[in-house]
């Protein structure tokens, strides 16, 4: 394999196949890992993470350069429901990715979240160094993936963590695949329900996935082209977000304006609920200071832009 070899897991969602196509562009030789709808004619290997002889395996066949790891349990309400699943693909099998990949000084890049962070009202923005308390069990397996990857950073890993917030961007498989895409199928209301009450209290930043890959893509090219003696002075910790701030009901006003489409449905609920099954945070604002002090291009394509494209391509 070539040396510009990058390894993908989750290659086959939301945010892996935009990150695949950000290396095809450039000069890379992408390779994707999947599970459900791995494809062998595309270059993405049919793999179990959670089966570590086989992931051990299966780098030592593609010797890749650089490792992109976009694979996990991402939403919060399976997350708090299927906790032994999501432990072993959130922490587990990011432990042992670091791990191997530390072994064979392959480059990691790991893909975390937010949701690290209370998102008690008035701490945003936050920093790369600002004090972790994730709100819920999700956030929590995401800040023990990233401790697992500066563990092994520690003994000489060449790796970064890259928190992002909630992401939306192209599917392949219905709009379920994001927490944002999804809340096109309530502005459609395809089954005619009189009222669909929306969350007004949660702030979100959502960030387009062709946004996320250039910077993945970005930094593991500034990355594994830092000289060994160079490398200790880069951050251990990168964060990139989107600057719009949207509550989920904006989100649906937003949408029923660029599609033309009634929203009167849709209606707001501007009160925390204390007795969630699944806790959310306030506001969990990345800050991308430490980004742009690497000299990484933070620039977002505007929300409404990309979808009244999206929507224009989608009508055709």
């Amino acid at each position: 394999m070539t040396d510009k070899t990058v390894l993908v897991t989750g290659a086959t969602g939301l945010l892996g196949r935009q990150t695949l196509a950000a290396f095809s562009s450039e000069n890379w030789n992408p390779i994707g890992t999947g599970f459900s709808r791995a494809n062998p004619e595309k270059k993405i290997h049919k793999l179990d993470l959670s089966d570590h002889d086989a992931v051990t395996a299966l780098l030592d066949e593609v010797k890749p350069k650089a490792l992109i790891h976009c694979a996990a349990e991402r939403r919060p309400d399976v997350s708090a429901s299927n906790p032994a699943a999501t432990q072993a693909l959130n922490i587990a099998a990011t432990s042992h990715l670091a791990a191997v990949c530390n072994a064979r000084k392959i480059f990691l890049l790991y893909i975390s979240t937010d949701y690290v962070f209370s998102g008690v009202e008035g701490e945003a923005p936050y920093e790369v160094d600002s004090q972790t308390a994730p709100p819920n069990f999700y956030g929590e397996t995401k800040l023990k993936g990233e401790e697992a990857v500066r563990e092994e950073i520690e003994r000489g890993l060449r790796g970064v963590v890259l928190r992002v917030p909630v992401l939306y961007g192209e599917t392949e498989s219905g709009n379920k695949e994001s927490a944002v895409n999804v809340l096109l199928d309530l502005v459609w209301n395809k089954e005619g329900k009189e009222k669909v009450e929306m969350d007004h209290w949660s702030i979100r930043y959502p960030t387009n996935t062709e946004d996320v890959a250039r910077v993945i893509k970005d930094v593991t090219t500034l990355y594994t082209n830092t000289p060994e003696s160079e490398f200790s002075k880069l951050p251990t910790t990168l964060q990139f977000s989107a600057e719009e701030r949207m509550t989920k009901y904006e989100i649906c006003q937003t949408l029923g304006e660029i599609a033309g489409l009634p929203t009167d449905h849709i209606i707001p609920n501007d009160q925390d609920d204390p007795n969630a099954a699944v806790k959310r945070p306030k506001d969990c604002h990345l800050s991308t200071k430490a980004l742009k002090e690497i000299g990484i291009s933070v620039q977002t394509v505007p929300f409404k832009i990309w979808w009244q494209r999206y929507m224009r391509a989608f009508k055709h």
